[in-house]
């Protein structure tokens, strides 16, 4: 298998201002992504965003900050509910990296082929409209395969105002 780069690494953030303060503001990277949770008002398969969109559409469910092209920084800001020693999505820190593939399908087939951990029952189009599915390494550190489309908002940008 062959894989082309990392896309991103994952940080849920303590402190959302800060953060975006530090990677855009000092470090210079360019937020080229911010989605919130009204984004999710009309899909239904996504019933745990769409609940949260009901209560808070204008909170902010994730960034992306460009650090060279094609390579991100995502963000998403803490809940409430989060702390240091939780299940992968509820904890801060280093969340997750992703790593981009030419062909998801074959990829995916790679991995069942050699008994790799697989998250996924099948490749599926996330909601950034990319292509993807989970894998872990073997201390639990959890990662996307991910694949590119024309629509992927990490290719074409994407700020809900």
């Amino acid at each position: 298998m062959k894989f082309n780069s990392l896309m991103h690494v994952n940080i849920i953030a303590k402190d959302w201002d800060k953060m975006v303060d530090f990677y855009q503001n000092k470090l210079g990277f360019k937020n080229l992504v911010l989605v919130k949770y009204g984004e999710y008002l009309n899909r239904p398969d996504r019933p745990e965003q769409q609940k949260i969109a009901q209560k808070h559409p204008e909170r902010i469910m994730y960034g992306y900050f460009e650090i060279c092209s094609g390579q991100f920084i995502e963000m998403f800001p803490k809940s409430e509910a989060q702390n240091d020693d939780v299940e992968w999505n509820d904890r801060t820190g280093l969340n997750h990296f992703a790593l981009t593939v030419d062909d998801i399908d074959k990829t995916f087939k790679e991995f069942k082929e050699k008994d790799l951990p697989l998250m996924s029952d099948k490749p599926t189009k996330g909601p950034s409209e990319t292509w993807q599915f989970w894998s872990h390494d073997p201390d639990g550190n959890y990662f996307e395969v991910m694949q590119f489309t024309d629509k992927s908002y990490q290719i074409n940008g994407h700020i809900d105002k």
